[in-house]
């Protein structure tokens, strides 16, 4: 494939199928930037309606700096990854207290702010100010590795290089923004991982992988990663028309979201051992006849599932009554940040209603 008509082949391509996203109709760093960490690891049909929630309530970095933690993270629940959000919120501020009020407008003092790594920092510096930088995601290992026939395995650092490197030899520079935005839309729409459209490509001629037959084969890459599996039991503590939870600290999954008592095992446990455990960590005597435990609830993240159980306990006592727990309404619940799959429970058992 020849690199010098790549990019006027693909701007071409865009200009003829882009979707009609909102995020492409500005050049205002905020919402490009917005748009971007939503779209981290999640597909636009879901991202959208998070993203016109977000510019409806905090239409300007001034405002999303202001918001509390957990307001922010109310409005993200549902789209996974939370660390994003407290990313999203953090750089928010740093960029009111840093700079102003105002976007760095480069790619370098781009990706010193929280969150925005070298893709994003690249997305802001070409559309927002007309950097003539590459963007380098999944949708452009595939193109790339595909049309140019590049082997190198995209999940090692000489990889990356190499991508990177040839990223930056194709881009139009005088029209980065299109160029990123175009090659990241093929890459999405057309050049696909499974089930890509070379019959009908305008690269078809001139792609290594279709001429050989090795789309499946490209992008390479070498490391998988291992699944861990979890299992979560959450101890459902009633007190009037209260519920007990807390806040999550710990650095791990959800962090800053609101759940219950949880107690986690190594492999599925019998009910007895985990009564054992809840009684002598609340220094209660609780008996298997005061719970009753509802079915398996299996929750899938990238990289862990987990498998979770809740238990209902019939009475309470104020020993629980410490922190970090609290017991909060159900109308303060509804309120709360929480993981999709707490939301799950109480909708299930309608608990909220």
């Amino acid at each position: 494939m020849d690199k010098r008509y790549f990019s006027d082949k693909l701007v071409k391509w865009y200009e003829q199928n882009k979707r009609d996203l909102p995020w492409r109709a500005t050049t205002d760093p905020y919402k490009i930037w917005l748009s971007e960490i939503i779209l981290q690891q999640t597909r636009v049909n879901q991202g959208l309606p998070y993203y016109l929630k977000f510019v409806d309530k905090y239409p300007n970095v001034s405002a999303l700096a202001s918001a509390s933690q957990q307001e922010v993270l109310r409005l993200w629940q549902g789209l996974g990854y939370y660390s994003r959000a407290r990313n999203l919120h953090e750089c928010a501020q740093q960029v009111v207290d840093k700079h102003g009020s105002c976007f760095p407008a480069n790619y370098q003092a781009l990706k010193q702010l929280k969150g925005v790594g070298d893709y994003t920092a690249a997305a802001i510096a070409s559309i927002a100010y007309g950097e003539s930088v590459a963007v380098v995601d999944g949708n452009v290992f595939r193109v790339l590795s595909r049309v140019f026939g590049i082997e190198a395995p995209i999940d090692t650092s000489a990889g990356k290089k190499k991508f990177t490197e040839l990223a930056n030899e194709v881009i139009d520079p005088n029209k980065p923004d299109l160029h990123n935005q175009a090659l990241m839309e093929f890459g999405a729409l057309h050049c696909t991982p499974k089930n890509p459209r070379c019959e009908e490509c305008i690269f078809e001629s001139g792609c290594f992988a279709a001429q050989r037959e090795m789309q499946d084969l490209l992008p390479v890459k070498l490391r998988s990663t291992a699944v861990r599996v979890r299992y979560f039991y959450y101890f459902v503590v009633k007190k009037g028309n209260s519920y007990l939870m807390k806040k999550r600290t710990e650095k791990d999954i959800w962090q800053g979201l609101f759940d219950f008592f949880m107690l986690e095992e190594p492999k599925p446990t019998k009910i007895e051992k985990l009564i054992e455990r809840f009684n002598a960590i609340n220094c209660l005597q609780f008996q298997t006849g005061d719970f009753v435990i509802s079915d398996n609830y299996k929750h899938i993240l990238s990289h862990q599932i987990i498998h979770a159980k809740f238990i209902f306990l019939k009475a309470v006592s104020n020993n629980f009554l410490k922190e970090p727990f609290a017991f909060y309404t159900a109308k303060k619940i509804e309120e709360l940040p929480k993981p999709v799959l707490i939301s799950r429970f109480l909708s299930d058992f309608q608990l909220l209603s």
